[in-house]
């Protein structure tokens, strides 16, 4: 875990970081517009991310003359497997330092990895129990494993690094609603794959 010392230590660099930021960016300007407020983000996430490690969550408040930040860096823990990363929304959940640098690169988030692996969890969870060692989201498939009452999610695989077969195992029947929403197509007839069930009937000619 990250020690209460060394998380305010980096919380204050990276609070004087962004003062220095917003300080050169904008003066002493205290409104800004919402456009502007938005690019900052994006810039300035990036260079924390650079400078501090992809996974520390930034806020700043625009609303009154200067800003408000909160840094919340993911807290790690380390293992005889190496090192693990905390999830910030489910309490029995850990990634491997593999995982996240394996996400960031094939999904290609240079920026708090933690929070966004978070969100794919969110539906992967709900795949819990259908396929021993795998979550499914509509993105890709996670690999775990089970050690004491939480989860070590081991690596990524996004979708289109899948194979036919393991397509099929994963987005079968069972996980239909899985399927990315580009993939599923609203008219029967412009489907590549249709159920047997599905299918309209035969057209035959009447004489």
């Amino acid at each position: 875990m990250l020690k209460e010392q060394e998380f305010q230590y980096k919380k204050a660099q990276i609070g004087n970081f962004l003062k220095k930021e917003i300080k050169r960016k904008f003066g002493k300007n205290g409104r800004v517009s919402i456009r502007k407020r938005r690019k900052f983000m994006l810039d300035v996430t990036q260079k924390i991310s650079r400078k501090f490690g992809k996974d520390v969550l930034c806020l700043v408040d625009f609303t009154k003359q200067g800003f408000v930040s909160l840094v919340s860096p993911s807290a790690t823990e380390s293992t005889d497997k190496g090192q693990l990363l905390l999830s910030f929304t489910h309490p029995h959940v850990a990634y491997t330092s593999h995982c996240v640098d394996r996400f960031s690169a094939r999904t290609q988030t240079g920026a708090n990895c933690v929070i966004t692996l978070d969100g794919y969890l969110d539906d992967a969870l709900l795949t819990f129990g259908q396929h021993d060692g795998f979550l499914v989201c509509p993105a890709g498939v996670f690999a775990y494993s089970l050690e004491g009452d939480r989860l070590i999610i081991k690596t990524y695989i996004n979708y289109e690094l899948l194979s036919p077969d393991q397509v099929k195992k994963f987005y079968g029947l069972d996980s239909l609603w899985n399927f990315p929403k580009d993939m599923v197509a609203e008219n029967i007839f412009e489907s590549d794959i249709i159920l047997s069930d599905e299918a309209p009937p035969p057209v035959t000619n009447l004489r």
